[in-house]
């Protein structure tokens, strides 16, 4: 564990280096991702056990349970409402909307999904869109890419305006005691500009792959690819009861994964599917892959290394003449972070020690706000540095059509420009308006 003195130790240089190891077999696809991820668990667990710094009983714990039923629970109502047609019948309306501009039809499917996210977690309305916007590639015989990167993308941006957009947002407002209004209040400006920036970026970046317009498509009836009304209306109930659900859900008590298999209950008595079809209709890479990073991440979390981090941090922000420089700092640091490692694992290391800073009589509202920034738009600059971000990777896969693959380098290239762009617009953001992210 960490050193009294904030030494990096050997356990810690252990933990990274299996953290890099495993990041480099991702990244540079010598085997596919979730082979990696469960390589890099298993030895960062006989590291961990070796060391005396990770357990398998923390390893287990690492797991984010919540996150994992979230996913499981909105992958099942996708897969349920696959064969009704509904997602065709969505496809055929939006591509009308967009009267045959490809750029139009980024836009609108971009903007939705950052809307949604406003009050639903980016990780859910991308769970939905993502296979909407497959089928809708397909149909219109255009590469789907550009849209699944946006909407990711966008997903993430707009998740930080809200309280409930994004994990880490609830996990700060509810140490630092900032409700819903006032986080919107306080993110909603910043993340709009940020918002308009990255979606402008993102025709740019996108130019050449949105050149070709289509039109075919426009003549279609949407009524007629609806297979099974029935099962439709019975599945969107069911996803409209996750959604109310979702808005009043910390008022019971009920974690959003619970709140997801609420609906798939309710789905599964109404539809009646056979259950090894629905099982087969899983995207079982994607949750292993998951299950395997938190176990690296916790890892290197039970090293220390990132203790070690917040306490660097943590002795910038004592001079109270440095505030400013502190938040940029931390915005910068948790970004960078994110993009590499799940940004959960780091949010709970930081609000400990930015709790402990305000004892000291720290103004701390600017890092709490830092944080969000840091931690949200962080997760852009990879295709690992968000769970919508993987989601998008792994619909694209499921196309079927090589080329249509996001590689980890192709996310790089797109993905990095936007989450420099972001953060560069909040931090002018934040120091010309400053003195309104200090205090209450």
């Amino acid at each position: 564990m960490l050193t009294v003195s904030g030494t990096i130790t050997p356990a810690m240089w252990v933990a990274a280096s299996i953290l890099v190891g495993a990041y480099v077999l991702i990244f540079t696809e010598i085997i596919h991702r979730t082979l990696a991820g469960i390589i890099g668990a298993v030895a960062m667990i006989l590291a961990g056990m070796i060391g005396g710094f990770y357990s398998q009983a923390e390893a287990v714990a690492a797991i984010d349970a919540n996150t994992m039923f979230l996913l499981t629970g909105m992958m099942t109502l996708v897969v349920l409402l696959k064969p009704t047609g509904g997602f065709e019948y969505l496809a055929i309306r939006m591509a009308k909307l967009s009267r045959g501009s490809p750029r139009r039809l980024l836009i609108y499917l971009s903007s939705a999904v950052t809307v949604i996210s406003l009050f639903l977690d980016n990780v859910t309305t991308v769970l939905v869109f993502a296979p909407l916007t497959v089928v809708i590639a397909r149909m219109l015989g255009i590469n789907p890419v550009p849209y699944l990167m946006a909407e990711a993308l966008l997903s993430d941006t707009g998740g930080v305006a809200t309280l409930v957009g994004d994990p880490p947002n609830v996990m700060i407002g509810s140490a630092a005691g900032i409700d819903f209004n006032r986080f919107l209040f306080h993110m909603g400006p910043i993340v709009l500009v940020a918002w308009l920036v990255t979606l402008l970026l993102l025709l740019v970046l996108f130019r050449n792959e949105l050149k070709q317009e289509f039109a075919g498509i426009l003549d279609l009836d949407e009524r007629k690819v609806l297979k099974d009304p029935e099962g439709l209306r019975a599945v969107s109930l069911s996803i409209g009861i996750v959604i109310l659900l979702f808005f009043i859900h910390h008022h019971f008590h009920l974690f959003p994964g619970y709140v997801a298999w609420i609906g798939v209950a309710v789905a599964l008595a109404l539809v009646r599917p056979d259950p090894d079809k629905l099982l087969m209709g899983l995207d079982w890479a994607v949750l292993v892959f998951f299950a395997g990073l938190f176990i690296i991440v916790g890892g290197v979390e039970g090293s220390g290394l990132l203790d070690l981090l917040g306490q660097q941090l943590a002795s910038i922000a004592s001079d109270p003449d440095k505030l400013l420089i502190t938040a940029l700092v931390l915005m910068w640091v948790s970004a960078l972070l994110s993009a590499a490692v799940d940004n959960i694992p780091f949010t709970v290391t930081m609000i400990p020690i930015i709790t402990h800073l305000e004892t000291q009589g720290i103004d701390v509202m600017p890092l709490w706000w830092a944080l969000a920034l840091g931690v949200g738009f962080g997760g852009n600059g990879t295709h690992i540095g968000s769970t919508a971000n993987i989601i998008c990777v792994a619909e694209a896969e499921r196309s079927g059509i090589q080329e249509h693959c996001i590689t980890p380098l192709y996310w790089l290239k797109k993905g990095t420009p936007v989450m420099l762009a972001t953060l560069i617009v909040a931090s002018l953001l934040l120091v010309v308006f400053f003195d309104y992210y200090r205090g209450p």
